[in-house]
C-alpha cells in the first residue's frame, strides 16, 4: 500500500518561492564563466599540483601550476563539480597566468570576505569576482566557489618546495 500525498490545510500550505534557488545562483554571467573554461586541462610537468575536494557536495578540483621567478607562467585546472566551482576555476584560469603567486591568496581572501560581507571590497584587477554576488545568500555554496582557490594555494605551496 502506498502512502498518500500530504494534504495541507489552506492556512498552513507552504507558499512557493518567487524564484527557485537554482535561478538565484546560476545566473547568465556565472554560466558564461563556466562554459568559457579558461585554463581547463593539465600541465605535463607542473611545478606544483594539488587536489582539493569538498566532502559536503562532492566537488573536486585539481590545479597544476608552473612558476618562473615567483610568477605564475602556466595555470591549468580540472573540475569535477558544480557550475559555481567551474566558474570560479575559469575566472582564476583567465587571471592567474602572469600574476605573482601571492595574488592568488589575496584574491581568495578578498572573495571569501566578499561572500560573507556586502561591504567587503574586491581587487580591481579581478572584476569578474563580483559575478559571484548571488552566492552570498547561500552560505552552503561558499565552499564551492572557494574550492579552486584552495587547490591553487596548495599547488603554489608545493611549487615553492612546501
Amino acid at each position: 500500500m502506498s502512502i498518500p500525498p500530504m494534504r495541507w490545510p489552506r492556512s498552513v500550505r507552504p507558499r512557493p518561492r518567487d524564484r527557485p534557488v537554482a535561478e538565484d545562483l546560476y545566473q547568465a554571467r556565472l554560466i558564461a564563466h563556466a562554459k568559457a573554461a579558461h585554463g581547463k586541462g593539465r600541465i605535463a610537468q607542473p611545478d606544483g599540483s594539488a587536489l582539493a575536494d569538498n566532502p559536503l557536495c562532492g566537488d573536486r578540483v585539481r590545479v597544476d601550476i608552473r612558476l618562473h621567478d615567483g610568477q605564475i607562467v602556466e595555470f591549468k585546472h580540472e573540475v569535477r563539480g558544480c557550475l559555481l566551482c567551474e566558474a570560479a576555476a575559469s575566472v582564476m584560469g583567465a587571471h592567474a597566468p602572469g600574476l605573482e603567486a601571492s595574488a592568488i591568496a589575496d584574491a581568495a581572501r578578498a572573495l571569501g570576505a566578499y561572500l560573507k560581507d556586502k561591504s567587503a571590497v574586491l581587487p580591481a584587477s579581478w572584476p569578474e569576482l563580483a559575478d559571484f554576488a548571488p552566492v552570498r545568500g547561500h552560505r552552503s555554496r561558499h565552499g564551492c566557489v572557494l574550492l579552486p582557490f584552495a587547490a591553487a594555494k596548495q599547488a603554489l605551496h608545493k611549487a615553492r618546495g612546501g
